[in-house]
């Protein structure tokens, strides 16, 4: 199969689609990998490098897309590359389609075959393709939630850990997930005061046993999440429903509940967002206050660190992206249901149930498509 890795051009995105070590799996199994040029220099990796595992380097994004039979990414395609893309070709990447309506027309109209890492999903409900990326911004979260929190950034000027004589930040985290699991893990490990609320009992009780103790757990439901939020400094939106809408569960009445000053990291932005009063925000420009509440909502948080993202990333895509190449899409999906979870469309038809809920869309199995 013939297989290209265009250069991400979303804002401030800068991680890849393959590792040169992902690269040469593939060229090992007699495959052809286009790399764009430059496409891994932010990720720390040189055409070079990639050339010295068998790629080969295409000048411009327009001769990678015209020359593959999949496409492997990170994000979504953007408007300029709409067009660059054909009927029947397969896009491998984080598509994210129940939250941009824009983006699922334009697939619709190429006639691609869109399979989103982001719904390829083993029988015990893990999300094998998501995890290294929630993990990354989990972490990520604290970092950012941390920074906003100082006085300069436009928070309350607050320490996480606090010091002898001084109390720590309090932190509440929605949803109790990988991305709030692994949230709970750097706020408590920095001292905070943290609160992880779910609505899974029997995740809370493990949450209980495994997290450090300054970590305490909450049932999720609006009463009480207004009831903490006028003590909380930061407030981590982590809720997750596979291939759909997120829920708000902070509208922009409960903002007043809160003090100026706290900051609110949507890390669901992907999918619409956990605050009501949430927008997708970009690395340069990542923050903006509603209500005196500063608001934190990039999109692709990972890409802030894409040496760790991108190696991460690879070791859970390859054996996929390897399956894919060696079978072809369709064989590959009969073979695992996981991967046939990935298949959100084709031909012009959308194959994910829960994106054509969102849109009104008419759903048809991947298999009849």
């Amino acid at each position: 199969m013939i297989i290209g890795v265009p250069k991400e051009i979303k804002n401030n995105e800068n991680r890849v689609g393959m590792t040169p070590a992902g690269v040469a799996e593939l060229v090992k199994r007699g495959h052809t990998v286009y790399v764009q040029a430059t496409a891994g220099i932010n990720s720390g990796f040189s055409d070079e490098d990639y050339v010295a595992v068998g790629a080969r380097i295409l000048p411009t994004i327009e001769e990678t897309y015209a020359i593959a039979e999949m496409i492997v990414k990170v994000k979504e395609p953007i408007q300029p590359e709409y067009k660059l893309i054909r009927k029947g070709q397969v896009l491998f990447t984080y598509f994210h389609f129940a939250a941009d309506k824009e983006l699922t027309e334009a697939m619709m109209e190429q006639q691609a075959v869109c399979i989103a890492y982001e719904t390829v999903e083993k029988a015990d409900r893990t999300l094998p393709l998501l995890v290294p990326m929630s993990e990354v911004a989990g972490r990520m979260s604290i970092q950012e939630g941390a920074r906003f929190l100082e006085k300069p950034q436009g928070g309350k000027g607050k320490l996480m850990g606090g010091v002898p004589g001084v109390l720590p930040a309090r932190v509440l985290i929605l949803g109790g997930g990988i991305v709030g699991t692994n949230a709970a893990i750097i706020a408590a490990g920095m001292g905070a005061d943290v609160l992880i609320a779910d609505i899974n009992l029997p995740r809370l009780r493990h949450l209980s046993e495994v997290l450090p103790k300054n970590v305490r757990t909450l049932f999720s439901s609006a009463h009480n999440i207004k009831a903490e939020l006028p003590t909380i400094d930061l407030v981590i939106g982590s809720v997750l429903i596979p291939g759909d809408k997120t829920p708000h569960l902070i509208t922009r009445d409960m903002l007043k509940l809160m003090k100026p000053g706290t900051v609110l990291v949507d890390v669901a932005i992907d999918q619409g967002g956990c605050f009501e009063t949430s927008h997708p925000t970009t690395h340069s420009d990542p923050v903006y206050t509603v209500d005196g509440i500063v608001h934190y909502a990039v999109a692709n948080i990972p890409g802030a660190v894409p040496f760790t993202s991108t190696l991460a990333l690879t070791n859970a895509t390859l054996p996929y992206t390897i399956a894919l190449a060696q079978k072809g899409w369709r064989k590959a999906c009969e073979d695992d249901a996981a991967l046939a979870k990935g298949v959100n469309m084709v031909n012009g038809k959308v194959t994910f149930k829960a994106v054509a809920d969102v849109f009104g869309l008419p759903y048809t199995p991947w298999a009849e498509a």
